[in-house]
């Protein structure tokens, strides 16, 4: 049974380099800011062709702020590994160039509330009647039904509503945002993960299905944990997973340290690489419990020891027997030996930002590595290659 809807189409857009386990699946991508974007990126590196279909607009995330003087740095990020193709869907010609890509395609993603794909004439149900093979991904902010399936949903906005940010405040302060678009991010995750057991089941049923994800199942999950309700509880009870007592980031002579000791054997190398080896035979802190509640005894002198040297001194003096790593900046990840070692980094050359460096792997495969990586699109960027192709008119010999 072939993958794509079409067979004998596998690398219609000649994606260069090694085959990956989607290679011959061809998305196209409709959605715009991150989490639809970033699983579908997530799938072209596993080798499928993606094809962005933005608005004559734009995805409004070329729009937001960055130090890029010419182009978003959240979209370079985000949209890697695509062809980018400029459509206008209120545009009855655009349009029915949209229905000749949707007959070739294997995956459709997009953001739109309920309400309004019906309305463009890209319904799961309008599609499958002509691709039935299609895998319809649909994000949403809360999902297709109940009272806020039209609301507009945003990653900060989950993170308010499903308790995250209240429990990321401190005790007795305020609610704090977690920075980074988490809830995008996994949401992203969940659209990649998706997508790929929608195709593999059509290999065995030969007909596509739709695939929703939401940004409030997705801050949910994220928080499956917490999210334990027993019967004999009341609202007030402790739900967080946080360790307490020393684990957690710490002051150094320069810079800080985060550490992990929460078993036996590591808090024992802890003491014993900080010279506090009287600390591991207490029993007032032989366990994590005990730990947590005398963490006031405790984190002091802990902190009086590690002020001693610097937070990469205290890495290098812990290695391997105490977890631990000391805060870094992101840019310093772009030559980090490990970074280095796993082939994360590419170098990237973009039309119009020019020459950059950036994300390139996320899974590794043995025997299916995946084509090589490249730049986000400019916006409308492919639109003759991937039109031309798609039109059978212009496809005669």
């Amino acid at each position: 049974m072939t993958t794509s809807a079409q067979p004998n189409m596998a690398n219609r857009l000649n994606r260069k380099g090694a085959t990956g386990p989607l290679t011959g699946v061809r998305v196209l991508d409709l959605s715009a800011y991150i989490a639809g974007p970033y699983g579908c990126s997530l799938l072209a590196d596993q080798g499928a062709e993606v094809i962005k279909i933005e608005p004559p607009a734009g995805d409004n995330l070329r729009k937001y702020p960055s130090t890029l003087e010419t182009e978003s740095r959240a979209f370079l990020g985000v949209n890697r590994s695509k062809f980018g193709v400029m459509l206008d869907l209120k545009n009855p010609k655009d349009l029915a160039r949209l229905m000749m890509l949707i007959r070739t395609a294997d995956v459709l993603v997009h953001n739109f509330r309920p309400s309004v794909a019906p309305r463009l004439g890209i319904s799961h149900e309008q599609l499958h009647a002509i691709n039935p093979r299609l895998i319809y991904c649909a994000v949403s902010g809360y999902g297709e039904t109940g009272p806020l399936k039209e609301k507009a949903g945003y990653d900060q906005v989950l993170q308010t509503m499903t308790g995250m940010c209240t429990m990321q405040g401190k005790k007795d302060g305020p609610p704090e945002i977690l920075y980074g678009s988490v809830v995008d991010y996994y949401a992203a995750a969940l659209v990649a993960a998706g997508v790929s057991s929608a195709l593999y089941e059509r290999e065995r049923s030969g007909i596509g299905q739709f695939v929703g994800v939401s940004l409030l199942t997705a801050a949910l999950t994220m928080q499956s944990a917490r999210l334990i309700w027993a019967e004999s509880e009341g609202r007030d009870v402790g739900r967080d997973m946080r360790s307490g007592g020393i684990t957690g980031l710490h002051p150094t002579k320069d810079g800080y340290l985060y550490i992990s000791a929460n078993t036996a054997h590591f808090w024992r190398a802890l003491c014993h690489k900080v010279g506090l080896d009287a600390l591991a035979d207490d029993e007032r802190f032989d366990t994590v419990r005990k730990r947590a509640q005398q963490q006031s005894v405790i984190v002091p002198i802990l902190r009086e020891a590690l002020a001693k040297k610097s937070a990469l001194e205290w890495e290098a003096i812990f290695g391997e027997e105490v977890p631990s790593s000391a805060a870094r900046s992101v840019e310093d990840m772009f030559d980090h030996p490990q970074v280095l070692a796993q082939d994360m980094i590419g170098q990237f050359k973009h039309p119009v930002v020019g020459n950059y460096r950036g994300l390139k792997r996320t899974i590794q495969f043995s025997r299916t590595p995946g084509p090589e990586a490249f730049t986000a699109p400019t916006l409308g960027q492919h639109n003759d290659a991937v039109l031309d192709e798609s039109d059978p008119t212009k496809n005669k010999p």
